[in-house]
């Protein structure tokens, strides 16, 4: 049987992780335990669930209860829903509910780079990427272009954040992850340098006349290769492409000198993911 609960008090302490706390207030919840995160829409609570994430709470439009959320729910029986008419969520949210549902879940401990890599073939590593929307896309592509795994460096966006799971459409949850190293240390080296001892080949994404082509035979025929992509903007770093096995340039056309990284992610993932 569903645990439904009206909602008619909007300052109840167990609605703040949807109405009154932000992200990183989020992230903290547990602090020093694991904190939550927001999955939003049925796609992107679903596979969470089916990732084996753990949720807490739902908070949806009473009408969703018996639509595309019940098969959800029924998955949960004892996790609270919250329920009330349009008008009282987007009082209580400060946005319209459009895609009909959240739900709060338990973070969990990040896997390590070992095992992230063990049986991958094609990575993707991103440098500093601070917008959830590239994060979401980037992961997006990952999914359907052949990515086996994604590194982020500490100063990404979590790929756990509301925008950017959402615009991922769920695909954090299927594409495994993790991050490296810390906000002060380890990127590039000596992290670069471990995920070569790994057997990966590394390829900086940069715009620079020192480069292959991302159709270098050589390139495409690397057994395990990493794809190094940097912040929105400034691109990677001067040291991580200079500790990388290659550059790698996208040929541009019409006087184009380059594309959003979450566009520069699809190309380079079209060209050189993992087929087999």
């Amino acid at each position: 049987m569903l645990n439904i609960i009206e909602v008619n008090d909007f300052n109840a302490p167990e609605l703040d992780i949807y109405a009154r706390l932000n992200e990183n207030q989020l992230v903290h919840y547990y602090e020093p335990a694991l904190g939550i995160f927001i999955a939003e829409s049925p796609n992107v609570i679903e596979r969470a669930l089916n990732a084996g994430y753990e949720p807490i709470s739902f908070l949806m439009e009473r009408k969703n209860i018996d639509k595309e959320m019940k098969p959800i729910l029924e998955r949960c029986p004892n996790v609270p829903v919250y329920t009330a008419e349009q008008d009282v969520l987007t009082k209580l949210t400060g946005f319209h509910l459009t895609r009909g549902a959240l739900c709060a879940m338990k973070r969990r401990i990040y896997p390590t780079i070992e095992e992230i890599c063990k049986n991958a073939k094609r990575i993707a590593i991103l440098e500093n990427v601070v917008n959830p929307t590239n994060v979401g896309a980037i992961f997006r592509s990952a999914a359907a272009l052949h990515m086996d795994a994604v590194l982020l460096t500490p100063g990404c966006s979590d790929p756990l954040y509301r925008r950017s799971s959402r615009v991922s459409m769920g695909t954090v949850f299927q594409v495994p992850w993790t991050y490296i190293g810390n906000k002060t240390a380890e990127w590039p080296n000596p992290l670069l340098s471990t995920i070569k001892k790994l057997g990966f080949k590394t390829a900086a994404m940069a715009l620079s006349d020192n480069s292959v082509s991302i159709d270098d035979p050589a390139l495409m025929n690397e057994e395990k290769l990493a794809i190094i992509l940097g912040t929105e903007g400034d691109g990677l770093a001067v040291d991580t492409i200079a500790d990388c096995d290659y550059t790698v340039k996208i040929p541009m056309a019409h006087g184009v000198d380059s594309l959003n990284v979450a566009a520069a992610s699809a190309v380079a993932f079209w060209q050189l993911g993992n087929r087999n």
